[in-house]
């Protein structure tokens, strides 16, 4: 039957032209025209938002993450000379460590938002290190800001001794 229908071999290939536009239509360029049409709604989204940074919830959160890092270092500068320095003090008899200095509070390190106060302590090597990881983890005693190991040698009489010393630099927020 499809033998008698008169064909010819130009109106088949037109007709296999159309099939084939067809089935490459559905299989790659429709996903290709619909990803390039979002792309340039979403260009025109971004370009109609303008900045990105000003937007009051982003700014919110990021507000509340602040404070809450803040509050980790804030310390009440008039109580801190009493009571953070005796819970030093505790930190480091725990571990065999003497609190040897606190130097008064030198008006040069002091600013509208926070004061350094400087700490000595003497000890063996690792005794000294488990204190600053303790000290590093108190919450309210301020944050470290700087440390440094120090090897000084003492001279009596005769003899000469050495000692391990280390020194602490605290920023506390008031």
């Amino acid at each position: 039957m499809l033998k008698n229908i008169p064909l010819k071999k130009e109106h088949l290939l037109i007709a296999g032209t159309i099939i084939a536009m067809l089935i490459c239509y559905q299989l790659a360029f429709k996903k290709t025209i619909i990803a390039w049409q979002l792309n340039k709604q979403l260009n025109m989204q971004l370009t109609q938002a303008g900045d990105l940074s000003v937007q009051p919830a982003y700014l919110e959160r990021k507000n509340i993450n602040l404070t809450k890092i803040i509050s980790l270092y804030k310390t009440d500068t008039t109580a801190y000379r009493s009571n953070v320095i005796s819970n030093i003090a505790n930190i480091a008899e725990k571990e065999n460590v003497k609190l040897s200095e606190v130097p008064l509070q030198d008006p040069l390190y002091h600013t509208d938002k926070s004061i350094i106060q400087r700490l000595d302590f003497e000890g063996d090597f690792f005794a000294l290190t488990k204190v600053l990881k303790q000290l590093q983890s108190t919450p309210q005693i301020g944050m470290l800001r700087s440390i440094a190991y120090k090897s000084l040698s003492i001279r009596t009489n005769s003899d000469e001794h050495k000692k391990l010393v280390l020194e602490v630099y605290l920023e506390l927020v008031k």
